[in-house]
């Protein structure tokens, strides 16, 4: 049977690079469909703006005509700069599971790469830290949350034996949440309030906090300056995810804390819509925007989507203090779980805090790397 590699060009090779995951993982219980839609306007440079500071190439794998794999490369220039090196990333790695497309599919990535003078190849890794991340390696029969990754056990061998290493770890924790960790929280709250001088921001309408969605990336750029992967939001990239997201997002679980007139940090979690995603099927219309809504009304498990603190603020309580503003609203809404999404390995002070609860650490994603 005859393996070919092509080159992603037209806009039907882009819709059979969007589809082919929902051949891969058809009938599997786990796996999170993604928005369609959303998937191809992250190809399009017009609606792409991290696409602006970044090459791109991307590739499909036909076996006798059928899409059986597909990879995207990116070169992301305003990283290198950062970092001082030569990094070439992949991203979007699908494939049955067919050795010799996977390794057509990464000899054409890195042969790519290595022509435009790159020295090392890490991933799975977008453009920014809110693409998905990482390489599921533990966890295959949780729920994702939609803003983590779910892959077939077999990828992790193929990329392991192509002699990528370990990077880095993304691991994240289920927490049942019980009244005698939120009383503590509370008890711990008037005082931090008290000692530094924090006002929490709540929101009830979208409207409201569009007046701080700037304020929520002034932030994140400050706070997440120093993590691995990371580049800045300008403006472009600012109001693409802030159209992105916002629409998903439910302001009773948005909080900021606030220092005189200063917002110094904030916290973002979400109801769980991963249900809702399985029966939207990669479509918004005509039912999928209806179990989305649906799903962001009375939550039983809310993902943590995003926080971050500005530095010199982080031992200060600020996270603490919107922990707890949103473990209060979670009971008077009657939730009673929370997907922590992904934290860094080394990330020892957020991760002691979840073991306060009761808790499983039930997901791993890797970032994998290699010299070329």
């Amino acid at each position: 049977m005859s393996l070919q590699i092509q080159e992603v060009t037209s806009r039907k090779e882009k819709k059979a690079f969007v589809e082919l995951p929902f051949s891969v993982y058809k009938e599997n219980p786990y796996w999170v469909p993604p928005i369609k839609s959303d998937e191809l306007k992250a190809l399009d440079p017009e609606t792409n703006p991290s696409m602006r500071f970044s090459d791109t190439k991307y590739w499909l794998a036909y076996r006798d005509e059928q899409v059986v794999g597909r990879i995207m490369a990116i070169i992301n220039h305003k990283y290198n700069e950062k970092v001082g090196e030569k990094l070439g990333r992949f991203f979007k790695l699908e494939f049955f599971d067919d050795a010799e497309a996977f390794t057509l599919l990464m000899d054409t990535a890195i042969s790519w790469l290595k022509e435009m003078g790159m020295e090392k190849v890490h991933g799975p890794l977008g453009y920014t830290n809110l693409d998905t991340q990482g390489l599921l390696i533990e966890g295959f029969e949780h729920l994702p949350s939609v803003a983590s990754v779910y892959h077939l056990p077999y990828y992790h061998q193929y990329i392991a034996d192509y002699g990528f290493e370990k990077e880095v770890d993304w691991v994240e924790f289920r927490l049942t949440l019980g009244k005698e960790a939120i009383e503590k929280s509370n008890r711990g709250v008037a005082l931090i309030k008290k000692r530094y001088g924090f006002e929490v921001l709540r929101f009830k309408k979208t409207s409201e906090l569009l007046n701080y969605a700037d304020a929520i990336f002034d932030v994140l750029n400050e706070a997440f300056a120093v993590l691995p992967f990371v580049v800045p939001f300008d403006k472009e990239m600012m109001d693409m995810y802030k159209k992105k997201y916002l629409k998903v997002i439910n302001p009773r679980y948005v909080y900021m804390v606030k220092k005189e007139d200063e917002i110094i940090g904030f916290m973002v979690a979400v109801p769980s819509l991963s249900e809702a995603m399985q029966k939207a099927n990669g479509k918004l219309f005509p039912f999928g925007f209806y179990h989305i809504m649906k799903a962001m009304k009375n939550p039983d498990v809310l993902d943590f989507f995003l926080a971050g603190v500005k530095p010199g603020y982080e031992t200060q309580g600020a996270a603490v203090l919107m922990y707890t503003e949103i473990q209060n609203q979670m009971l008077e809404d009657g939730a009673k779980f929370v997907e922590t999404t992904g934290e860094f390995e080394m990330n020892h002070k957020a991760i002691t805090n979840w073991k306060n609860f009761d808790h499983i650490q039930h997901k791993r994603r890797r970032c994998f790397i290699k010299n070329i």
